[in-house]
């Protein structure tokens, strides 16, 4: 962290007054996102340890902002120790904007023409500023070649098909992969391909769509990216919005490349499956592997989308074993259950410092949850013997069990938040955020946290997911 602030005070001459860790366990990257910030000043810093990725991800930035697309600022750069700050471009994404202003497949018109402006940049990306990008700094590939494609084959196999135990001819599978991958090779592949080309990683500000986590991005074919966004799981977009996307997209391709309409399209569904497979490997690996739950709530989605698929479109390329699995995948009441059970109400409980940053920002985009205030509690901080203790070890929750103040406290949130929780499941919600302040977020906020988990835990059939942010700052 005290790189990021050395970065902040270099661009800034002063250093930050905030510092907000952004991302957690919901996030599937890796990355350390926080958000530091000192009066008006405000920036993105980013924490990872992928020299090479994040040189990408700066390179890249300063090549699509000198073509005069909306990717943020680079402020300043320690790749050496694995940081950047970058500039910050809001909270919201397209896909809040779009979870915001939707009655099921209903979409407001103002989300369609947000999309609109998404998909129709999307050419200046591919190829405007593809024709000069310094493709040496892709990582981990230069190019989405035959060993990309294994890699994404392979990560659905393995983490997806074999994990979620549907069952299929390992050979078989092999030889309808080689098919699949020659045919994706013929389509031309001299553009730039985003990779991660989806609405939670466009932000809206001021109405414009800004563009962020391209530093997979490699070169490739123009298919990809569009089936990224149109086949984006949880946006769960309408069959007929996206064949209205997909024209507009063409017909702003077609004024950088002459384009064959016929010969786009016979390549397109292929890739389609194939981004399908690539997140479906990612939500198996995130979700059945390392057991994160919510990562499994966005299966359901993909499963509809291959339905669709297998219901109206014919591949110009034979791969019988690898439909014959996604059958099995959309009629496996197992996988469903699956499914379902991670699409349960997910409580996410934090404890926080009122004088680190304040409470934390809402990951899931809903704007906020409950957040209560401990410091009415006796503080267990005060006392030398719980100096180096935490509100997880034994000595504080009996110091705290012990006040009437910590008893009362308890009970009034807890039945406020089962209420709360009750009424949630009831009309189908899937988020709700609850955070705890206390002086140091170290003692009261932790230990409440915890209790209101465990409660929750017991008899309510939600998904808990506990954050110390303070402690997670110190490496606890």
């Amino acid at each position: 962290m005290d790189v990021l602030q050395q970065l902040f005070a270099q661009r800034f001459h002063a250093p930050p007054e905030q510092v907000q860790p952004l991302q957690g366990q919901l996030g599937g990257s890796g990355r350390n996102i926080i958000r530091l910030a000192r009066g008006p000043c405000s920036a993105i810093g980013v924490l990872y340890n992928v020299r090479e990725e994040n040189a990408a991800f700066v390179d890249f930035s300063r090549h699509f902002r000198r073509h005069g697309l909306r990717v943020p600022e680079i402020y300043a750069e320690d790749l050496d120790r694995g940081a950047y700050l970058e500039e910050d471009l809001g909270d919201t994404t397209l896909f809040d904007f779009l979870s915001a202003n939707r009655a099921g497949e209903q979409v407001a018109p103002e989300v369609v023409a947000a999309y609109r402006q998404v998909i129709t940049t999307l050419p200046r990306f591919q190829v405007e500023a593809g024709r000069d990008l310094n493709y040496k700094r892709c990582y981990p590939r230069g190019s989405f070649d035959r060993q990309s494609i294994a890699w994404d084959l392979n990560y659905f196999k393995y983490y997806f098909l074999r994990l979620a135990g549907i069952p299929f001819n390992e050979q078989a599978l092999e030889d309808d992969f080689g098919r699949l991958t020659k045919f994706l090779l013929t389509a031309p592949r001299d553009y730039f391909l985003y990779r991660d080309f989806q609405s939670r990683n466009v932000m809206l500000r001021a109405g414009q769509p800004w563009f962020l986590d391209y530093q997979g991005g490699r070169k490739g074919a123009l298919q990809y990216d569009v089936a990224s966004l149109l086949y984006d799981a949880k946006a769960d977009l309408a069959p007929e919005l996206r064949a209205q996307l997909l024209n507009d997209y063409l017909e702003a391709l077609a004024g950088f490349i002459p384009l064959d309409r016929a010969a786009f399209l016979h390549h397109y569904y292929a890739f389609v499956y194939v981004r399908i497979m690539q997140a479906l490997g990612a939500y198996g690996f995130r979700g059945f592997y390392e057991r994160k739950p919510h990562f499994l709530q966005s299966v359901p989605y993909a499963l509809k989308n291959l339905r669709w698929l297998l219901q109206n479109v014919t591949l110009p390329v034979a791969v019988p074993t690898l439909l014959e699995a996604f059958a099995r995948m959309v009629a496996s009441e197992q996988l469903q259950g699956v499914a379902a059970e991670a699409d349960q109400l997910v409580v996410r409980i934090f404890s926080f410092s009122y004088h680190r940053g304040g409470a934390p920002q809402d990951e899931a985009g809903h704007g906020g949850g409950f957040v209560f205030d401990c410091r009415s509690v006796p503080n267990p901080g005060r006392e030398a013997r719980f100096k180096a203790l935490t509100g997880r070890d034994a000595p504080v929750i009996e110091y705290l069990e012990a006040q009437e103040s910590a008893r009362q406290f308890l009970g009034a949130v807890s039945a406020l938040v089962e209420a709360t929780v009750g009424e949630y499941q009831r009309r189908g919600f899937k988020h709700l955020m609850v955070s705890f302040g206390c002086t140091g977020g170290q003692h009261r906020s932790v230990y409440f946290a915890e209790q209101l988990a465990k409660r929750l835990r017991v008899s309510h059939g939600v998904a808990v997911v506990v954050r110390h942010r303070e402690l997670e700052q110190r490496g606890e």
